[in-house]
């Protein structure tokens, strides 16, 4: 079955009891139980919902995997994954990744005792160098957020495995459409649905899939013992949004690429970091591990925050807002806003500059996403 059509039917099939083509939102919280301790299918729903299970359902087969979980959200996913780990233990994570991933390593979980060493990925040796006796996990972005660095999946996967440690990889940039770590040898692939899984705005929620039977059977009890879990009508919404996930990854892509030509030509911009660019550095890897470069684009404005500021403030179309990946493009600011918690010299040290601006590319018509850019890039 294709992707499109897995998008649509996979865990979404008729409710047995009407007939309902579209999967119920079950609102209960509670399920009689015939005799005490005996559960059919169904006891609670911190546990699970037809609504949530159906979720789970589909998302395991978008990734081709066996098993999937979902979550209030893509931060409580990322810190269910992490308790598979205990006092002590190490994680080598991608220096350049998500300002609200870094904030829960660093700030939160490192006060618990594990430990994490930042890593540039694009460099095997980098990743090498950083293993030690206690490396338990690699933690991988790619993408990453917002330098758009491509980490080669499998190479990694590969070197975590001959290290006795899990490779997990956040695919939230290029959602199952273009990108199914899985296939690449990961073992947990980890996702924000608030993004372009869900793709309307509306949804707060994150997921884990993976295949591994033990794996899904720890992280399955972590789940509702920790309790970070989604709500019926959230897993609905979400639900509703895969439906078109095939149709609208297709557009961000094709809009994408057409931003960022125009950007890589304009006098105004030093750089375009775009995966679908042969000017971007793990241009070859990406083809090969993707089958499409998304919507996301980074690029940096000549006269750094002077001009960004009022490059942002002038855009009509593209809303200045966080958070990626619906339909409605968005631009960001990532040092004063996604990635404002990391620290100034971390952040120059990265190259995420006070002049580095993101693009969440919507589906809107491209001439308007263009001329909306070209008449911001005059006004600075």
């Amino acid at each position: 079955m294709k992707f499109e059509t897995k998008s649509i039917h996979v865990g979404q099939e008729p409710d047995p009891v009407t007939g309902s083509v579209i999967v119920p939102i079950y609102a209960t919280s509670t399920y009689v139980q015939e005799t005490p301790g005996r559960v059919k299918t169904f006891d609670y729903a911190r546990v699970n919902t037809p609504t949530k299970e159906a979720l789970e359902t589909s998302l395991a087969a978008l990734e081709e995997g066996n098993h999937g979980l979902v979550y209030a959200s893509g931060l409580a996913a990322i810190q269910n994954t992490l308790f598979l780990l205990k006092k002590g233990d190490h994680v080598v994570v991608s220096d350049d990744v998500y300002g609200g991933t870094r904030r829960l390593f660093q700030q939160i979980i490192e006060n618990y005792g594990l430990e994490f060493s930042f890593v540039d990925m694009t460099d095997l040796q980098n990743i090498e160098n950083a293993f030690r006796s206690n490396t338990k996990m690699v933690w991988i972005e790619t993408p990453t957020n917002p330098l758009m660095k491509i980490i080669d999946i499998k190479k990694l996967s590969a070197l975590a495995h001959n290290h006795n440690a899990l490779s997990v990889v956040d695919n939230t940039f290029m959602s199952p459409y273009f990108q199914k770590p899985l296939k690449l040898d990961a073992d947990i692939v980890v996702h924000s649905l608030t993004k372009y899984i869900n793709g309307h705005s509306d949804v707060v929620a994150g997921a884990i899939v993976l295949s591994d039977d033990e794996l899904h059977k720890r992280l399955q009890f972590l789940q509702y013992a920790v309790g970070a879990v989604t709500n019926s009508f959230d897993a609905w919404l979400v639900l509703r949004g895969i439906k078109t996930l095939g149709l609208r990854m297709k557009q961000h892509e094709y809009n994408a690429k057409k931003v960022a030509e125009f950007l890589e030509s304009h006098d105004e911009v030093n750089k375009v970091i775009y995966p679908g660019l042969k000017s971007h550095p793990q241009h070859e890897i990406a083809k090969n591990q993707m089958t499409g470069f998304g919507g996301m684009i980074s690029f940096e404005i000549n006269g750094g925050f002077s001009s960004a500021k009022p490059f942002l403030e002038n855009l009509r179309v593209f809303l200045l807002a966080e958070s990626l990946g619906g339909v409605e493009s968005l631009a960001s600011h990532p040092a004063s806003m996604t990635h404002a918690s990391v620290p100034k010299d971390i952040r120059e040290k990265l190259g995420l500059t006070d002049g580095l601006i993101r693009l969440s590319v919507g589906i809107e018509h491209i001439d308007d996403l263009i001329e909306d850019l070209d008449q911001a890039l005059k006004k600075i």
